[in-house]
């Protein structure tokens, strides 16, 4: 059972409406996250502008996955690693990644490897990292604008796992083949 409702367009408040109108139109369905986000017109706007934000950050399409479903995985969200599973895949992601951070085994290379460490410091700890810490990220190419963006995909992520977490949000249909638990 859910203690937060999913809303339709037509269950939602007024000003989320228009929102979860977006995206029917940008996704082909409205996912299972954006009908209970809708409860708050001001949290679904939040979440759909915090996604739009980072996955326009500096990272490309393989470092937005590490970081997505490094947050995911450590928070356990049973909606999002599968989610964010079938979004790689539509992203073209190579497949090994995605079930190395599924599954907690090792990253392809020591620069995504050095990137997911950085992102679990900073679950982990709160954002409390060393100088060493951010050294050792540095000397794997990445800079300060990174360690922001990290953060940016922490704030999205910190949403919606919590908010899936109390709703209990079934898993969308195009992604139940991703299944996931820790």
């Amino acid at each position: 059972m859910t203690t937060l409702k999913i809303h339709s367009i037509e269950s939602a408040p007024e000003n989320s409406k228009t929102l979860l109108e977006e995206s029917l139109k940008s996704n082909g369905m409205i996912p299972g996250l954006h009908g209970v986000l809708a409860g708050s017109p001001n949290i679904l706007e939040a979440y759909q502008n915090l996604h739009k934000l980072f996955s326009q950050s500096s990272f490309n399409k393989e470092e937005l996955t590490v970081v997505w479903q490094t947050i995911n995985v450590e928070h356990e969200c049973h909606y999002c690693v599968p989610a964010h599973t079938g979004i790689a895949h539509m992203m073209k992601v190579d497949p090994s990644l995605t079930e190395a951070l599924r599954n907690g085994t090792a990253m392809p290379d020591e620069k995504l490897q050095a990137l997911q460490d950085m992102t679990l410091k900073l679950v982990k700890n709160r954002g409390q990292v060393s100088q060493e810490d951010l050294n050792t990220f540095y000397d794997a190419g990445y800079g300060e604008q990174q360690v922001l963006d990290i953060i940016l995909g922490l704030a999205q992520k910190t949403i919606s796992n919590y908010t899936n977490h109390i709703a209990k949000t079934p898993v969308d249909e195009p992604f139940q083949k991703f299944a996931w638990s820790k």
